[in-house]
């Protein structure tokens, strides 16, 4: 378990935010109507960059910023539970799973946690261009979304803050 001490400063940084806390009570439903998949990126600030704050978008994360059957599931919750009627797919530029190979992410991984990683998957993108694209298709290809639901790709510029649509 972890000492006390370890988060106290995120615990105390919870407090202040929890002291003007204004979403309480909320239904959790996306008021903008949006769905964003990205990247787990600390440089991405999903709802900043399209104008939205809390409660407007449901968010998921991973690395590479993939539609995976666990962010599938996620769009599929949204759009149908959750007033999503918009869904942005946005990968960004410098991804380390864009820009390295598996076995290069392995290594790096191998060395920072002193065992072998060679059993753990990791799902790198060799052309984030075609991946967006394929990601897109497999969105309004899925028979639990409606033709009614908007799909886009982006790629996020994380030097400009940028976003460009790709598909």
């Amino acid at each position: 378990m972890a000492d006390s001490n370890d988060f106290a400063d995120l615990l105390a940084a919870n407090a202040a935010f929890a002291a003007d806390f204004a979403y309480g009570g909320f239904d959790g439903i996306a008021r903008a109507g949006v769905a964003l998949v990205t990247c787990m990126d600390s440089r991405i600030d999903p709802l900043g960059m399209i104008g939205l704050k809390p409660g407007d978008a449901k968010i998921f994360r991973n690395p590479g910023g993939r539609v995976t059957e666990a962010a599938m599931e996620a769009l599929v919750l949204g759009v149908h539970l959750l007033n999503v009627q918009r869904i942005l797919v946005v990968p960004h530029t410098r991804c380390a799973v864009a820009s390295s190979s598996e076995e290069e992410l392995r290594r790096r991984v191998e060395a920072s946690a002193g065992v072998d990683a060679s059993w753990q998957p990791i799902h790198v993108i060799d052309d984030q261009v075609r991946a967006l694209a394929e990601d897109v298709h497999k969105v309004k290809a899925h028979p639990l979304i409606p033709d009614s639901v908007v799909v886009g790709g982006f790629i996020y510029d994380v030097d400009s803050g940028l976003l460009k649509q790709e598909a």
